[in-house]
């Protein structure tokens, strides 16, 4: 499994992410044990190539995650800006922090920008203090501290090499802290408060040359856990993995997990990015997640995995989105959550690939299956 594995991503990287290859859509990844129904969704994308707000996005967006505060949706996506006139590949290293919100969930306004990066390339292989360790920022998670009564932004700064796979590489997660007290200073401005997880004598063998490669914080009791994630392992295994860590406070110290719990191989065995945890009514933890695309021989849907205690999770199980909408993009991504409506009805926002270079933002509408749910948690007993 691991050699397949290995292979498929290396044709992957080779291949998707220098032509962005069109993979259909395999049924054998549908089961009938999704908690959800597909109940509705627009016919294109909630923001696209041309809306106001895009004028100097060249490559779209990818990563992040939408709330929904005082009846409003905010949105902190990572936009590939690029360089004006500049060829494709700067869409994946000049990249942008922003804050967009809506009252509906469909027209989106663009408010401004939290964090640029550096765009600065470095010809070292080793991790190095000289090489700009903010060259690229992605994947933005803003989580309420109520310790502080701030709102604390979580994301993940990249040292790039563009001779050298993944190409991103030594991802070190910021915190940083709003400096707007209590629940309404959701779009910040931010101030960095450090970094909370590295690479370093820490490190786990399957975190690989990328990881720290995203971060998801989310508490369970009186503790925190973390997700984070990690690839490009050497020598051969090239595959997107999440592990655990572990804290009393949300600002930490953060440790990781031991080999008894990372890697997590019961989502699924070799590819997992991105994951965004939420609670159900019922306290279920649940994470959405990038399934990973078809070219890469995996479902092209977003996934999602259930737990008890936020430390066991459950194999994945993925949302056909495609079966009930109409398929506007050709490549899923990243999902950006999932938003309690009340009723048993979900929102949930994600970033898909439509054309050759710019990634859109989509929505659909999820409403869970009571019987469904109950049937999932007795099986994590």
């Amino acid at each position: 499994m691991k050699a397949k594995g290995a292979l498929l991503v290396m044709v992957y990287v080779v291949c998707c992410w220098a032509s962005d290859v069109v993979g259909a859509v395999e049924d054998v990844w549908i089961t009938d044990d999704c908690i959800f129904e597909i109940v509705g969704g627009p016919d294109e994308p909630v923001i696209k190539r041309g809306d106001p707000g895009t004028e100097d996005i060249n490559g779209g967006f990818e990563g992040g995650r939408v709330l929904k505060h005082n009846g409003v949706y905010h949105a902190f996506p990572t936009e590939r800006a690029g360089i004006p006139g500049g060829l494709r590949k700067f869409d994946r290293i000049n990249t942008r922090i922003a804050h967009w919100r809506s009252a509906d969930g469909l027209k989106w306004q663009r408010v401004g920008t939290l964090y640029k990066s550096s765009g600065r390339v470095t010809t070292i292989a080793e991790d190095n203090p000289f090489s700009d360790r903010r060259a690229s920022l992605w994947a933005a998670m803003p989580v309420y501290n109520e310790d502080e009564g701030r709102w604390n932004l979580f994301y993940v700064a990249y040292t790039v090499n563009m001779e050298i796979p993944p190409n991103h590489s030594f991802g070190r997660i910021w915190r940083a802290v709003s400096t707007v007290a209590g629940p309404d200073g959701l779009g910040g401005p931010y101030e960095d408060a450090g970094i909370i997880i590295e690479p370093g004598l820490e490190s786990q063998h399957w975190e690989g040359r990328q990881g720290v490669d995203s971060f998801f914080p989310y508490k369970v009791g009186d503790k925190w856990y973390g997700f984070y994630g990690g690839a490009f392992a050497i020598p051969d295994d090239r595959v997107w993995r999440v592990g655990l860590a572990e804290a009393e406070r949300l600002s930490g110290p953060w440790k990781r997990l031991g080999p008894a719990v990372n890697p997590i191989r019961t989502i699924h065995p070799w590819f997992v990015e991105n994951p965004v945890v939420s609670q159900l009514a019922d306290g279920t933890y649940i994470a959405f997640f990038d399934g990973g695309p078809a070219s890469f021989g995996l479902p092209n849907m977003m996934g999602y995995t259930l737990s008890r205690d936020g430390v066991a999770w459950s194999k994945a199980v993925y949302i056909p989105l495609h079966k009930e909408l109409k398929q506007w993009w050709h490549t899923m991504r990243t999902t950006l959550g999932v938003i309690d409506e009340g009723d048993n009805t979900y929102t949930v926002f994600f970033t898909a690939w439509a054309d050759i270079r710019f990634h859109q933002m989509g929505m659909a509408k999820l409403r869970l299956k009571p019987e469904k749910l109950k049937e999932a948690v007795e099986k994590l007993k």
